[in-house]
């Protein structure tokens, strides 16, 4: 593995971003906004879940906060790959990584086990001040511990 780890941060590409006082920072910037917009979409949604704003509809929160989490994640999906690869090694031989890692798989699993229960419960549907279903809040206080944990690992990277 660490061959082809090796061979990764040394493509012309990753060593002239690695290099570079310009692109760094700034695909450094588009993986914070990603996390920002994946961690700023799914807070409100599961905080919503959990019974916060019963005043107002779930599908409202669902509609606008999954396709922004999405958006989020693909865009730091997409910058962290790049980050990565400018010191492969380094990274994937770190525990705080490969813990961030495990975590960002199994948000984004919850999320989407998630998705399932909220078609299936026809959560969208129910009472504005009814309780959500007890899958449905254990799968949002999940998702807030879980992306929470993973954000917290990714800027302890930055300093160990």
């Amino acid at each position: 593995m660490e061959p082809a780890l090796s061979f990764t941060q040394e493509l012309a590409l990753v060593s002239a971003l690695r290099n570079s006082t310009l692109m760094y920072p700034l695909v450094n910037a588009g993986h914070i906004l990603g996390v920002a917009m994946l961690v700023g979409g799914i807070v409100p949604l599961d905080l919503r879940l959990l019974g916060l704003w019963r005043r107002y509809p779930v599908s409202v929160f669902v509609a606008v906060l999954r396709i922004t989490s999405a958006m989020g994640l693909v865009l730091a999906i997409v910058c962290g790959l790049l980050l990565f690869a400018t010191a492969a090694v380094d990274y994937a031989g770190s525990s705080l990584f490969q813990a961030k890692i495990t975590l960002v798989v199994l948000g984004v699993s919850n999320a989407l086990v998630l998705g399932k229960v909220l078609k299936r419960r026809d959560v969208e549907n129910l009472p504005l001040m009814a309780k959500m279903p007890f899958s449905v809040r254990v799968g949002a206080a999940l998702s807030l511990f879980v992306w929470i944990s993973a954000l917290t690992l990714g800027r302890l990277l930055g300093y160990f």
